[in-house]
């Protein structure tokens, strides 16, 4: 099984410790993981504003980098949503995409077969369903478990 980490641009700008830790998380569970350098932004934000034309070359470039994976997992809800629900209106091949992009909860329970990840945290804590995850991925209750 090929899998590669889908980081997004916002992960990597912003909180790049996301993107290892779903690394270190992934490989304790066994699962090799590649990071293809030339990912970059899904196109979402040019999407959402309406720059459809800047948003095309986004996407091909998306494509091509994970081009040859079976899976390839984001721990961005709103990037997988991207993918799953609008690369479609930009051809067959960026349609070809969707079917292998997961959200990292997703993955873990549907693919994985993981809902015990070893995670301890003695807190309580709250979780916020995300918008697209809740809406567009119908990811339920994988979050929590």
């Amino acid at each position: 099984m090929r899998v590669a980490l889908f980081v997004t641009c916002v992960n990597d700008a912003v909180f790049p410790s996301t993107g290892v830790a779903t690394v270190r998380l992934l490989e304790r569970l066994g699962v090799e993981v590649d990071f293809p350098a030339a990912q970059s932004c899904c196109g979402q934000p040019q999407f959402n504003t309406g720059y459809r034309a800047e948003t095309e070359p986004l996407v091909r470039r998306t494509v091509r980098a994970f081009e040859g994976y079976d899976h390839v997992v984001t721990p961005s809800g709103s990037c997988a949503a991207m993918v799953r629900h609008h690369y479609a209106s930009f051809g067959a091949d960026a349609a070809g995409l969707a079917p292998r992009v997961y959200e990292l909860t997703e993955f873990l329970v549907d693919v994985l077969g993981v809902t015990d990840v070893g995670a301890y945290f003695p807190h309580k804590v709250t979780y916020h369903p995300s918008c697209h995850g809740l809406r567009m991925l119908g990811l339920g209750e994988r979050p929590r478990r």
